[in-house]
């Protein structure tokens, strides 16, 4: 997976800050909005940013 790719383009937002939020703690994809704004602007990510808060949230549970 690419870390670098923008997931959000309204707040600039990619895939390694979101991984960065889950792994510090963010759980849901409200939490990642908190923590980095992604889906906060116009939410045309959001079906994307849910798909990488639960792929990460798994991978942070399985570590």
């Amino acid at each position: 997976m690419d870390l670098e790719k923008t997931v959000c383009y309204c707040m600039s937002v990619t895939a390694g800050m979101i991984k960065d939020a889950v792994d510090s703690g963010a759980g849901t994809v409200e939490e990642v909005q908190e923590a980095t704004g992604a889906g906060s602007v116009c939410g045309s990510c959001l079906e994307e940013v849910q798909k990488l808060v639960d792929q990460f949230v798994k991978e942070r549970g399985e570590a």
